[in-house]
């Protein structure tokens, strides 16, 4: 059970090493390509973009072939689409690896949360659920700091190779040891149809539990995205005129707080699962709180500032995570990997409007320059969260209300039901 899951968690915390892998490039990769900030965030967008868009159907063939041939597949591809954007010396052809990149990224987290399902007790599942989104931003870290050093003590094209030799080991790893159940190494479903995927899709969207944990993913993810995938070494340089290595300190502060805050937030809503939505309105609102601080500062936020605001947004990833909760408490087990892929497609859709946005005011506040961004650009940027914001909490209370009637309603008809929706 463990090695299993030990296996999975390594897949995926090398698919966000990866994904992140670009976020302490972005100034390297303009020099080396001669773009603009918007074709900069146009990486991250086709990135974040296929990535969303392949949660759905990724979480249908998860339910037909099984995690472990999905996941397989997914690693092969991320170490492709790395050596391929090591190589590329030309716009296109790195945006094709970007491309790349985003599918196998999106192959590896549904199929890791199938894996946790299957091979946990179900009063484990979210506690394990948050320690594997927990640990597996360790990724992220070693883009922060060790791809760095790479960068600069190497540079790019074997700085890149060297992170694309990560996914043949893993495959080994995970043909030798990975079984999608205690009872098989390959568990197949029913064979996909187009009535069978509609029905499948339909009945995950219409219970009101998963619709709170879309909105719930949505809202409290991309702040933290934003700033880990592309945009926060940019800003915190740029923006708030802190150094190289401060603004690398600062990112990997706000993956320890993802790392400590995932456990806590996964035993809490353990014991209290009827306060789901109630815990992850107050981490939101704690962000747009410090948020608002540091954009309304006058000049350079203090140091101490930065810190709060790294720390808080941080603990929005964990916080997303409980809406693959809500999900798993409000669908059937044939349809959790599709369920999860419709949640999950949340958040990075909302990262993927704020990173465009981003690049397009910037571009827009600093014309004709493209890495000479300023603190004012920056300001006007960064204050596009507050629309994204305005329009998942809303959300959030909406469905909230629709997803605890079903559960009153059903507790009134089956009073062994417990809480499921909250």
């Amino acid at each position: 059970m463990w090695a299993v899951w030990a296996v999975g968690l390594a897949v995926y915390l090398v698919a966000v090493f990866h994904r992140s892998s670009l976020a302490v490039a972005g100034l390297a990769a303009s020099d080396r390509f001669d773009i603009s900030a918007s074709q900069l965030a146009t990486f991250t967008m086709l990135q974040l973009l296929v990535y969303a868009g392949m949660q759905i159907p990724v979480g249908l063939l998860v339910d037909r072939y099984g995690s472990r041939s999905v996941m397989l597949t997914g690693t092969v591809l991320l170490a492709a689409a790395q050596a391929g954007f090591a190589l590329a010396e030309t716009y296109p052809l790195a945006l094709l690896a970007r491309t790349l990149v985003g599918i196998g990224d999106a192959m590896t987290f549904i199929c890791v949360l199938r894996l946790v399902s299957r091979w946990f007790p179900a009063r484990r599942v979210p506690f394990v659920t948050q320690v594997t989104g927990t640990l597996g931003q360790l990724g992220a870290v070693g883009a922060a700091i060790p791809m760095t050093w790479a960068l600069t003590t190497w540079g790019w094209t074997p700085a890149y190779l060297g992170a694309a030799g990560l996914g043949v080991l893993l495959a080994v790893a995970l043909v030798v040891v990975v079984h999608d159940a205690p009872d098989g190494r390959n568990v197949r479903g029913p064979r996909l149809s187009l009535p069978a995927v509609r029905n499948s899709l339909s009945a995950s969207w219409a219970h009101p539990g998963t619709r709170l944990g879309f909105w719930m993913h949505f809202t409290s993810q991309f702040s933290a995205t934003a700033l880990s995938l592309l945009w926060g070494y940019p800003f915190l340089v740029r923006g708030e005129g802190r150094s190289s290595s401060t603004a690398g300190l600062l990112l990997t502060l706000m993956i320890v707080a993802v790392m400590v805050s995932g456990p806590v937030l996964g035993w809490l809503i353990g014991r209290h699962p009827w306060h789901r939505s109630t815990i992850v309105l107050s981490i939101v609102g704690a962000i747009v709180a410090i948020w608002t601080v540091v954009l309304m500062w006058p000049g350079d936020a203090p140091l101490g500032v930065l810190v709060v605001l790294v720390l808080v947004t941080g603990v929005g990833g964990p916080a997303s995570m409980i809406g693959f909760d809500l999900g798993r408490t409000s669908n059937p087990a044939e349809r959790l990997a599709s369920a999860s892929g419709i949640i999950n497609q949340a958040g990075f859709s909302a990262s993927l409007v704020l990173v465009v946005a981003i690049g397009l005011i910037l571009d827009w506040r600093t014309p004709g320059a493209s890495t000479a961004y300023t603190p004012e650009a920056f300001r006007w940027a960064m204050s596009f969260q507050y629309v994204l914001w305005a329009l998942g909490l809303v959300q959030i209370v909406r469905y909230r209300v629709r997803a605890r009637r079903v559960i009153d309603r059903a507790a009134l008809e089956s009073p062994t039901i417990s809480p499921a929706a909250g």
